[in-house]
């Protein structure tokens, strides 16, 4: 026995391929047939903790508890999992949820129980390590998630690449562009609050990008937990067919764990850090719930699976089995949510969650991926996930790494290799792979080849975010991902002198962040940065701080008004000026109208139906500058206008005054006649306000909202907390988390997200240019 605890003391000086020799030695390699051992030969990494009883030594044989030490004890960290060649045996998951619903909490449980950290470390980082996941210094502090953080796994045989997104609306973009290249998704919701505003949201991108889901009801320990409640808020919120596969064993205080209803078996969650998943026979007082809530599943089912239906028709009895294949069939159609329930703080349901994404979620093969062929007028191709073909891969998201920019990478189809030469599909620009990495939240471990399906980050490689990359023989690109306009800025400017790092830092996080926008006020000569919500912006400017050491001074937050027409409108203008030699001339003559929004997003046309040569062809794209000119900046309080058809009809020109110069003022002059006469309005951010605060504060916080001119949409009331869904004018909102705090005693918390433009009220508009005018008066 002292020979082996002699060797359990010395094994972790190895290195990672010292252990992996030893590994296959002892035990076989992956593709060996397997021997009857407690070592999983599919896994040449190992698992990073061992709970063995000094009895339990004795009794079992020193043979036996070496093995089981060896691959409990060994460190993951360093090792990686086998490259499965079946692809198949891997999933592509995000973790998405409202904010403070348990995330990263789960996420650090999920790399724990896999082997890839040795420790569970809390999210405010109050032992000064922090959640794995939220790898960066405010993350730790404020508790919560801002960036996407990738890693990879295994369990089981299966390989996981998993996402950790944010839950804040303000960082929603995060959460768009993960989902855009995940495959399946794992939807945590809070027992006490369920289905919240974020949820909605984050619902509504994953039907946007096809995603199939599955759910956990996480804090099953807190008081208030009602995981049938949150069922049912699924069913009715999300418009969807969904069922627990799993029961709890009580709750709040009392919660022991949870009873699976395929296998029909207890689980409990022992030893240190609940490790240990002890299957025990269903306790008698849980029989009859157990009962009635898996002839529920199976109703369910039976309405959105053909062979579940018909079974259901002749009064069948299915299996644990058949019951899993349905539940797999449905959830990878998206008609059907299997929901799992836990808590992850409490070590407990983590597990069965890691079964389910293996046996529901479908993997890279099952998943339909489509391309547009640039070459065939962009005719949809759908890609094959097999790695022989010609390499197809999405940049989503970039990071400025300790080595440069950090591109992530999904590959579609082919192989990616480190030396390799691939082609970016927007420059046609062939650029060499210097190094390929995986990705372990902020650790970097590297790889030479990465295969269909995988997601992996390369180092050195200049592209932006949403660019196609191929081998050079296809011209592929993938569709790209939506990307919400901003709804609020402020002014910037450094304090003291300003240092090139001022400027580095804004373009830096323009290029990682899609709805960061910056650019300089064109008469103020103001830097102006613009963001999702004031907690987007405040980031950003203490990430200035902190990674370029700039401190900056912020002006008053600025709601992101917009400016539109609600008739339409003829105009006839001429542009002539003369000052000796040539002029310039030019009339344009025409209508604008009110304009709904495409597909793509765009809402401002100009159209030229001029017949005859009245106005020269080489002159009309100097006319539609113009119009985008003037719709840059609007003639009431000077923000965007939207919204708007300029159609323009005729015109004349003159041979020698005339110029582009002439007739781009003549048709900016033009507009700006015929939109005052077009019944011009302005447009406000509307805001949906999700509040949830303790019940005894439910008329204050409404009454609150009423003051705020909100809209009440919804209310629910539980036995101690109550939340209401609002409409608020996003101007409205400045200083309302400190209102919410004062009125709750700081029990209460509220998130909101944009929902749309909506017009303000006459009084207030005549304030807004009112004000803009005095200010116009006071800069001059």
């Amino acid at each position: 026995m002292s020979v082996f605890r002699s060797f359990i003391n010395a094994q972790s000086a190895l290195t990672a391929q010292a252990r992996r020799t030893f590994s296959t030695a002892m035990y076989g390699s992956a593709g060996a047939p397997k021997k009857p051992s407690c070592i999983n030969p599919d896994m040449l990494y190992l698992q990073p903790r061992w709970h063995v009883q000094k009895d339990q030594a004795l009794q079992q044989g020193p043979g036996k508890v070496l093995a089981g030490m060896i691959q409990k004890r060994w460190n993951s960290a360093a090792a990686q999992p086998v490259e499965l060649t079946n692809i198949q045996k891997l999933r592509n998951i995000g973790i998405s949820a409202h904010i403070d619903s348990g995330k990263t909490t789960l996420t650090e449980r999920v790399l724990f129980y896999t082997g890839r950290i040795n420790q569970i470390h809390e999210v405010r980082g109050k032992d000064n390590v922090g959640a794995k996941m939220d790898s960066m210094e405010l993350e730790r502090e404020k508790g919560i998630t801002i960036q996407s953080a990738a890693t990879y796994a295994a369990w089981k045989g299966y390989n996981f690449n998993i996402i950790d997104t944010p839950g804040h609306v303000d960082f929603t973009i995060e959460v768009e562009r993960a989902l855009r290249v995940l495959d399946g998704a794992v939807l945590v919701l809070c027992a006490v609050s369920g289905v919240q505003s974020q949820t909605i949201t984050v619902d509504r991108q994953m039907k946007r990008y096809n995603v199939p889901r599955i759910c956990f009801i996480n804090k099953m320990d807190r008081a208030g937990a009602n995981p049938w409640k949150v069922v049912e808020a699924l069913r009715t919120k999300l418009k969807m067919h969904a069922a627990a596969l799993q029961i709890p064993m009580g709750a709040e205080d009392n919660f022991k764990g949870v009873i699976d209803l395929l296998k029909w078996k207890a689980l409990h969650f022992e030893g240190a850090d609940g490790v240990d998943v002890v299957e025990r026979d269903i306790p008698e007082e849980f029989l009859e719930l157990a009962n009635a809530k898996r002839a529920e599943l199976f109703e369910h089912l039976a309405e959105v699976d053909e062979a579940m239906s018909d079974m259901f028709i002749m009064e069948e009895n299915p299996t644990g089995e058949q019951l899993a294949e349905a539940i797999r069939r449905a959830t990878i159609a998206r008609k059907f949510i299997p929901v799992m329930m836990g808590s992850a703080i409490k070590n407990k349901g983590v597990q069965p969650l890691l079964d389910s994404v293996c046996a529901y979620l479908p993997s890279p093969d099952e998943v339909t991926n489509i391309a547009l062929d640039l070459k065939n007028e962009e005719a949809k191709v759908e890609l094959s996930s097999s790695e022989k073909d010609p390499f197809v891969g999405l940049a989503f998201k970039l990071e400025e790494g300790r080595f440069g920019q950090l591109t992530y990478m999904r590959v579609y189809q082919g192989m990616l290799r480190r030396g390799g030469f691939i082609t970016n599909v927007k420059n046609d620009k062939k650029i060499k792979v210097p190094r390929l990495v995986r990705m372990h939240s902020d650790e970097l471990e590297d790889v030479d080849e990465i295969g269909p399906g995988e997601i992996c980050a390369m180092f050195g490689v200049d592209c932006s975010s949403g660019d196609t990359f191929t081998d050079g023989a296809l011209q592929y690109s993938m569709t790209s991902m939506f990307v919400p306009n901003p709804v609020i800025s402020l002014s910037l400017k450094p304090k003291g002198k300003e240092t090139p790092n001022f400027s580095k830092a804004l373009n830096r996080f323009q290029k990682e962040d899609p709805t960061f926008k910056v650019h300089v006020d064109a008469e103020t000569k103001e830097t102006i940065i613009e963001g999702m919500g004031e907690l987007h912006l405040e980031i950003y400017v203490e990430r200035m701080r902190r990674e370029y050491n700039v401190d900056c001074v912020t002006g008053k937050p600025v709601v992101a008004f917009r400016e539109a027409i609600t008739d339409g409108s003829k105009f006839n203008y001429t542009h002539k000026k003369q000052s000796g030699g040539s002029g310039q001339y030019g009339r344009v003559q025409g209508y604008i109208e009110p304009a709904e929004m495409d597909e793509d997003g765009k809402d401002a046309f100009f159209e030229s139906r001029v017949v005859g040569g009245n106005i020269p062809t080489n002159y009309i794209p100097a006319c539609e500058k113009g119009f985008k000119e003037g719709m840059q900046k609007g003639f009431l309080i000077g923000h965007p206008i939207t919204g708007v058809r300029m159609v323009l009809e005729d015109g004349a020109a003159h041979a020698v005054d005339s110029s582009e110069l002439a007739f781009k003022i003549a048709t900016l002059n033009a507009f700006k006649e015929a939109y005052l006469k077009s019944s011009p309005v302005i447009m406000e951010p509307i805001m949906k306000v999700d509040v949830t605060a303790p019940i005894e504060f439910q008329g204050t916080v409404i009454g609150g909202i009423n003051k705020r001119k909100g809209t009440i949409v919804d209310t629910e009331s539980g036995e101690d907390y109550f939340s209401c869904v609002a409409e608020v004018s996003l101007n409205a909102m400045f200083g309302y988390a400190s209102e919410i705090r004062g009125q709750s005693q700081g029990k209460g918390e509220f998130s909101m997200e944009y929902l749309r433009h909506q017009k303000v009220l006459p009084q207030e508009q005549a304030e807004l240019i009112k004000a803009y005018q005095k200010k116009q008066k006071e800069d001059k």
